[in-house]
Protein backbone atom coordinates (compact mmCIF):
# COMPACT_ATOMS: atom_id res chain seq x y z
CA UNK A 1 0.00 0.00 0.00
CA UNK A 2 1.18 3.04 -1.19
CA UNK A 3 2.49 6.07 1.83
CA UNK A 4 2.26 9.59 0.70
CA UNK A 5 4.48 12.36 2.92
CA UNK A 6 4.05 16.09 1.96
CA UNK A 7 8.18 18.22 3.69
CA UNK A 8 7.98 21.75 3.33
CA UNK A 9 11.44 23.36 3.57
CA UNK A 10 12.66 20.19 2.52
CA UNK A 11 16.10 21.09 1.01
CA UNK A 12 18.39 22.36 3.57
CA UNK A 13 18.49 21.76 7.68
CA UNK A 14 15.82 19.36 9.77
CA UNK A 15 13.48 19.31 6.32
CA UNK A 16 16.03 18.08 4.23
CA UNK A 17 16.94 15.04 6.74
CA UNK A 18 13.48 13.86 7.95
CA UNK A 19 12.76 13.70 3.76
CA UNK A 20 15.79 11.42 3.51
CA UNK A 21 14.96 9.34 6.78
CA UNK A 22 11.09 9.33 5.46
CA UNK A 23 12.30 7.32 2.71
CA UNK A 24 12.71 3.94 3.91
CA UNK A 25 9.26 4.11 5.35
CA UNK A 26 7.31 6.19 2.66
CA UNK A 27 7.20 5.45 -1.26
CA UNK A 28 5.49 8.63 -2.41
CA UNK A 29 7.01 12.28 -0.95
CA UNK A 30 6.65 15.50 -2.29
CA UNK A 31 8.92 18.56 -1.00
CA UNK A 32 9.25 22.19 -1.50
CA UNK A 33 11.66 24.91 -0.85
CA UNK A 34 11.92 28.56 -1.43
CA UNK A 35 15.20 29.82 -1.75
CA UNK A 36 17.72 26.57 -2.50
CA UNK A 37 16.15 25.07 -5.79
CA UNK A 38 19.68 23.36 -6.60
CA UNK A 39 19.55 21.85 -3.25
CA UNK A 40 15.47 21.12 -3.66
CA UNK A 41 16.54 19.09 -7.27
CA UNK A 42 19.41 17.42 -5.63
CA UNK A 43 17.42 16.12 -2.77
CA UNK A 44 14.68 14.84 -5.05
CA UNK A 45 17.17 12.73 -7.14
CA UNK A 46 18.84 11.05 -4.22
CA UNK A 47 15.28 10.32 -2.90
CA UNK A 48 14.43 8.77 -6.67
CA UNK A 49 17.15 6.88 -6.29
CA UNK A 50 16.21 5.51 -3.05
CA UNK A 51 12.86 4.18 -5.00
CA UNK A 52 11.02 6.78 -3.95
CA UNK A 53 8.11 8.43 -6.25
CA UNK A 54 8.96 12.49 -5.48
CA UNK A 55 7.40 15.47 -6.60
CA UNK A 56 9.32 18.15 -6.10
CA UNK A 57 8.01 22.08 -6.68
CA UNK A 58 10.23 25.45 -5.82
CA UNK A 59 7.60 28.31 -4.50
CA UNK A 60 7.37 30.16 -1.79
CA UNK A 61 4.87 28.63 0.98
CA UNK A 62 3.76 31.89 2.86
CA UNK A 63 2.18 32.44 -1.07
CA UNK A 64 -1.42 30.57 -0.32
CA UNK A 65 -1.63 30.28 -4.52
CA UNK A 66 1.38 28.56 -4.48
CA UNK A 67 0.16 25.89 -1.66
CA UNK A 68 -3.16 25.45 -3.54
CA UNK A 69 -1.70 24.70 -6.56
CA UNK A 70 1.70 21.95 -4.71
CA UNK A 71 -1.32 20.32 -3.27
CA UNK A 72 -3.91 20.19 -6.70
CA UNK A 73 -0.77 18.62 -7.96
CA UNK A 74 -0.10 16.10 -5.51
CA UNK A 75 -3.61 15.08 -5.50
CA UNK A 76 -4.05 14.42 -9.35
CA UNK A 77 -0.64 12.32 -9.54
CA UNK A 78 -1.62 10.32 -6.18
CA UNK A 79 -5.45 10.81 -4.87
CA UNK A 80 -4.35 11.05 -1.02
CA UNK A 81 -2.31 12.57 1.61
CA UNK A 82 -1.10 10.37 4.65
CA UNK A 83 1.32 13.11 6.24
CA UNK A 84 1.73 16.60 6.24
CA UNK A 85 4.97 18.06 7.74
CA UNK A 86 5.19 21.54 8.14
CA UNK A 87 8.84 22.88 8.78
CA UNK A 88 9.25 25.71 6.70
CA UNK A 89 10.81 28.57 8.01
CA UNK A 90 12.97 31.85 7.82
CA UNK A 91 14.43 33.47 11.52
CA UNK A 92 15.05 37.33 11.94
CA UNK A 93 17.29 38.31 14.73
CA UNK A 94 17.34 42.54 15.66
CA UNK A 95 15.42 44.24 17.81
CA UNK A 96 11.63 44.69 17.42
CA UNK A 97 12.08 48.53 16.52
CA UNK A 98 14.66 47.99 13.69
CA UNK A 99 11.98 45.48 12.21
CA UNK A 100 10.08 46.75 9.25
CA UNK A 101 6.61 46.45 8.63
CA UNK A 102 7.63 43.80 5.58
CA UNK A 103 9.84 41.88 7.52
CA UNK A 104 7.42 41.18 9.72
CA UNK A 105 4.48 39.96 7.11
CA UNK A 106 7.14 37.84 5.15
CA UNK A 107 8.14 35.84 8.52
CA UNK A 108 4.34 35.66 9.46
CA UNK A 109 3.92 34.45 6.23
CA UNK A 110 6.73 31.61 5.61
CA UNK A 111 6.53 30.82 9.46
CA UNK A 112 2.27 30.41 10.27
CA UNK A 113 0.55 31.24 7.37
CA UNK A 114 2.18 28.59 5.18
CA UNK A 115 0.49 26.16 8.07
CA UNK A 116 -3.07 27.14 7.90
CA UNK A 117 -2.40 27.44 4.42
CA UNK A 118 -1.22 23.67 3.89
CA UNK A 119 -3.43 22.15 6.28
CA UNK A 120 -6.43 24.17 4.41
CA UNK A 121 -5.50 22.68 1.51
CA UNK A 122 -4.55 18.48 3.01
CA UNK A 123 -7.17 18.07 5.84
CA UNK A 124 -10.29 17.70 3.70
CA UNK A 125 -8.37 14.70 1.85
CA UNK A 126 -7.34 13.32 5.34
CA UNK A 127 -10.79 13.81 6.27
CA UNK A 128 -12.43 11.81 3.42
CA UNK A 129 -9.98 9.11 4.14
CA UNK A 130 -10.48 9.42 7.93
CA UNK A 131 -6.76 8.92 8.86
CA UNK A 132 -3.81 11.08 8.63
CA UNK A 133 -0.82 12.92 10.43
CA UNK A 134 0.10 16.23 10.67
CA UNK A 135 3.29 17.37 12.32
CA UNK A 136 4.37 21.22 12.48
CA UNK A 137 7.71 21.79 13.40
CA UNK A 138 8.51 24.31 15.69
CA UNK A 139 10.82 26.16 18.69
CA UNK A 140 11.40 26.02 22.32
CA UNK A 141 10.79 30.14 21.13
CA UNK A 142 7.05 29.54 21.07
CA UNK A 143 7.25 28.51 24.59
CA UNK A 144 9.33 30.95 26.43
CA UNK A 145 10.45 33.56 23.42
CA UNK A 146 13.60 34.71 22.97
CA UNK A 147 15.13 38.53 23.15
CA UNK A 148 15.59 40.12 19.72
CA UNK A 149 13.39 36.97 18.06
CA UNK A 150 10.19 38.58 18.73
CA UNK A 151 8.64 37.64 15.38
CA UNK A 152 9.96 33.92 15.41
CA UNK A 153 8.54 33.69 18.80
CA UNK A 154 5.42 35.25 17.73
CA UNK A 155 5.13 32.89 14.85
CA UNK A 156 5.99 29.36 16.98
CA UNK A 157 4.04 30.21 19.60
CA UNK A 158 1.17 30.38 17.09
CA UNK A 159 2.20 27.21 15.81
CA UNK A 160 1.91 25.70 19.22
CA UNK A 161 -1.48 27.20 19.86
CA UNK A 162 -2.45 25.90 16.52
CA UNK A 163 -1.60 22.17 16.49
CA UNK A 164 -3.36 22.27 20.32
CA UNK A 165 -6.29 23.33 18.77
CA UNK A 166 -6.55 21.32 15.31
CA UNK A 167 -5.36 18.08 17.10
CA UNK A 168 -8.74 18.78 19.16
CA UNK A 169 -10.95 19.55 16.01
CA UNK A 170 -9.40 16.80 13.85
CA UNK A 171 -9.33 13.60 16.50
CA UNK A 172 -12.98 12.23 15.61
CA UNK A 173 -11.57 11.69 11.94
CA UNK A 174 -8.73 10.31 13.25
CA UNK A 175 -6.31 12.51 12.38
CA UNK A 176 -3.07 13.55 14.74
CA UNK A 177 -1.91 16.92 15.04
CA UNK A 178 1.43 17.12 17.09
CA UNK A 179 4.29 19.94 17.24
CA UNK A 180 7.70 19.46 17.86
CA UNK A 181 9.34 22.39 20.13
CA UNK A 182 13.20 22.01 18.55
CA UNK A 183 15.49 23.75 20.71
CA UNK A 184 18.88 24.53 19.44
CA UNK A 185 19.86 22.27 16.03
CA UNK A 186 23.06 22.77 13.93
CA UNK A 187 21.40 24.12 10.71
CA UNK A 188 22.14 27.21 8.61
CA UNK A 189 19.76 29.22 10.51
CA UNK A 190 22.36 29.47 13.31
CA UNK A 191 24.81 30.55 10.82
CA UNK A 192 23.79 34.77 12.08
CA UNK A 193 26.07 33.65 14.86
CA UNK A 194 29.50 33.93 15.23
CA UNK A 195 32.05 31.00 17.00
CA UNK A 196 31.84 32.73 20.11
CA UNK A 197 27.93 32.96 20.47
CA UNK A 198 27.06 29.44 19.44
CA UNK A 199 29.94 28.47 22.04
CA UNK A 200 28.05 30.57 24.81
CA UNK A 201 24.99 28.80 23.64
CA UNK A 202 26.15 25.61 23.64
CA UNK A 203 27.31 25.90 27.12
CA UNK A 204 23.79 26.56 28.09
CA UNK A 205 22.69 23.41 26.91
CA UNK A 206 22.79 20.84 29.62
CA UNK A 207 23.70 18.21 26.77
CA UNK A 208 26.44 20.24 26.08
CA UNK A 209 25.97 20.61 22.48
CA UNK A 210 23.43 21.46 19.53
CA UNK A 211 21.67 18.73 17.97
CA UNK A 212 21.95 17.39 14.93
CA UNK A 213 19.83 17.39 11.86
CA UNK A 214 19.81 14.06 11.94
CA UNK A 215 19.14 13.63 15.57
CA UNK A 216 15.77 15.99 14.86
CA UNK A 217 14.84 13.81 12.35
CA UNK A 218 15.28 10.49 13.84
CA UNK A 219 12.86 12.28 16.86
CA UNK A 220 10.24 13.39 14.03
CA UNK A 221 9.66 10.30 12.56
CA UNK A 222 9.32 8.46 16.00
CA UNK A 223 6.38 10.77 16.55
CA UNK A 224 4.87 10.49 13.56
CA UNK A 225 5.15 6.34 14.00
CA UNK A 226 3.34 6.74 16.99
CA UNK A 227 -0.10 5.86 18.12
CA UNK A 228 -2.68 8.44 16.38
CA UNK A 229 -3.86 8.98 19.97
CA UNK A 230 -0.97 11.09 20.72
CA UNK A 231 -2.28 13.81 19.52
CA UNK A 232 -2.27 17.99 20.38
CA UNK A 233 0.93 17.67 21.87
CA UNK A 234 4.01 20.23 22.23
CA UNK A 235 6.85 17.77 21.96
CA UNK A 236 10.03 19.50 23.30
CA UNK A 237 13.57 18.46 22.19
CA UNK A 238 15.79 20.39 23.12
CA UNK A 239 18.74 18.71 25.56
CA UNK A 240 17.33 19.39 28.83
CA UNK A 241 17.90 23.44 27.80
CA UNK A 242 14.83 25.07 28.56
Amino acid sequence: MHKSAIITGASTGIGNAIAKKLAAEYDRIAITSFRHRDELMQTRQELLDAGVDCIAMSGNCGDYQFVHEFIAHIISNWGTIDTLINNAGISHVGLLTDMSVEEWNQILNTNLSSVFYFCHEAVPHMVHQHSGRILNISSVWGEVGASCEVAYSATKGGINAFTQALGKELAPSGIAVNAITYGAIKTSMNQCFSQEELSELENEIPFGRMATPEEAATFALSILSSPTYLTGQLIRFDGGWI
